[in-house]
């Protein structure tokens, strides 16, 4: 039985911009690198603090070329926050897109680009 999601694997068109931007304007961490020595580097970052799952960078040309049938358009990832509005300030004033903070019931979100124009969503979500 499958117990919990692993890593979400993004396929990137520059590796170094995308660990750029998760890094130093998300503030995820670098947990892994590696590189077969064929060509293929993957790069798992995650965020720096009670992270379960990971995201993994992957060369989209690459993988592309490796297995065509691969759907490389980008997953829609949803991550949770205790503070939306901090997030949303700290995101903004280091130049990424961010959208409005939008109200859907009892639930405050907002979506941001990252610097290949991929689109992810971020919901309030207190641990009670």
């Amino acid at each position: 039985m499958i117990h919990k999601v692993g890593q979400v694997m993004l396929y990137v068109s520059n590796q170094a911009e995308a660990v750029r931007f998760w890094t130093e304007k998300v503030g995820f961490s670098v947990i892994s690198e590696e590189d077969n020595g064929q060509g293929m580097r993957w790069i798992e970052i995650a965020p720096t603090t009670r992270a379960e799952t990971s995201i993994v960078l992957h060369n989209k040309e690459l993988v592309a070329k490796m297995q065509p049938e691969v759907n490389l358009g980008t997953p829609s990832l949803l991550f949770f926050t205790e503070n939306l509005s901090e997030l949303h300030r700290s995101l903004s004033s280091k130049g990424v897109a961010v959208g409005e903070i939008v109200h859907m019931g009892t639930r405050k979100v907002f979506n941001f680009v990252d610097n290949e124009g991929n689109y992810f969503a971020v919901m309030e979500k207190v641990n009670r």
